[in-house]
């Protein structure tokens, strides 16, 4: 009970810009004001927390009967209950199945995915599962060398190109060794310019193609990770992704330097993808397993 209390903790306090961002706004909404003006202040704090503009609609319009009876604590509780249900919808875990599980890792430049990458073969390999990294964004020599590092720390396999070399070769390669050593998990790194490079779209897909040809059912999952301080450019990464070659799962990283952490309400509302993990900071353990009850009361 103590170890709970004590991860609760550290969410919230990684979470503090979001959460004081949201609780000051809330509670700013009722000073010397109206009902009215109250509401579309509140309207306004929860758009700019990036919950998006429809949801903030909804959320207001649920407390819009009973508002005038409560005080800040209780629009609080009230609040905090609505947001619970939405990204209680969104709450599952990573499940790892049997070997080899192919994970394709997705998203743009600078979001955090080739160190979420290395902070999930970390956390396999510390479970006593093995580990292939494939390093399939050949376009960045930095992505290659920063898994060749992590594959040392984490005593992972990898697999790799010269820089500027066939990422489709790669994944042929890491899905062939993870077979022929029967290796528990295979994460795939891919390019991160996906959103502006139409060739890069259809690489992605190539990818994909192959990884089911040579493992039938692979990739077991499609994880997509987001930039949280990016606010709704994020909403609309994952829209990108998610038609390219269909988002199962999303990792939503840098939460602890931002105060647009309601960008999860409104991938929950909007797009109903699960998410898996949330990244809190910058040591491996601060990238966790998604709790919607924790992630709600560090919010608000």
């Amino acid at each position: 009970m103590l170890e709970k209390l004590n991860i609760f903790k550290g969410i919230k306090q990684r979470l503090i810009r979001s959460h004081n961002a949201l609780a000051g706004a809330v509670e700013g909404a009722f000073k010397g004001v109206s009902r009215e003006e109250a509401l579309e202040n509140l309207e306004e704090a929860l758009i700019l927390s990036d919950v998006g503009v429809n949801t903030a609609l909804e959320l207001v319009d649920s407390l819009r009967e009973d508002f005038g009876k409560w005080d800040v604590e209780a629009v609080k509780a009230r609040l905090h209950e609505n947001i619970y249900k939405i990204l209680k919808e969104i709450e599952a875990p990573l499940v790892i199945g049997p070997a080899p599980h192919v994970i394709m890792v997705l998203g743009v430049n600078g979001v955090g995915k080739t160190t979420t990458i290395g902070k999930l073969a970390s956390r396999f390999t510390s479970e006593g599962k093995s580990v292939v990294l494939a390093a399939g964004d050949t376009f960045r020599a930095a992505a290659i060398e920063q898994l060749e590092l992590w594959s040392e720390r984490t005593g992972s396999t990898i697999i790799k190109q010269k820089s500027g070399g066939d990422p489709g070769a790669v994944a042929f390669d890491a899905i062939k060794s993870a077979r022929a050593r029967n290796t528990d998990v295979v994460l795939i790194d891919t390019a991160g310019r996906l959103h502006t490079k139409t060739n890069l779209v259809e690489e992605l897909k190539k990818i994909h193609r192959i990884v089911g040809r040579e493992l039938p059912g692979a990739p077991h999952e499609n994880l997509l990770v987001l930039d949280s301080s990016t606010g709704q450019n994020a909403l609309n990464q994952a829209k990108i992704f998610n038609e390219a070659v269909g988002v199962t799962g999303i990792a939503l990283t840098k939460l602890d330097g931002t105060a647009k952490g309601g960008i999860i309400v409104a991938i929950a509302r909007e797009l109903k993808i699960p998410v898996r993990l949330i990244g809190v900071g910058e040591s491996v353990d601060d990238l966790r397993d998604f709790n919607a009850r924790e992630f709600t009361e560090a919010l608000i």
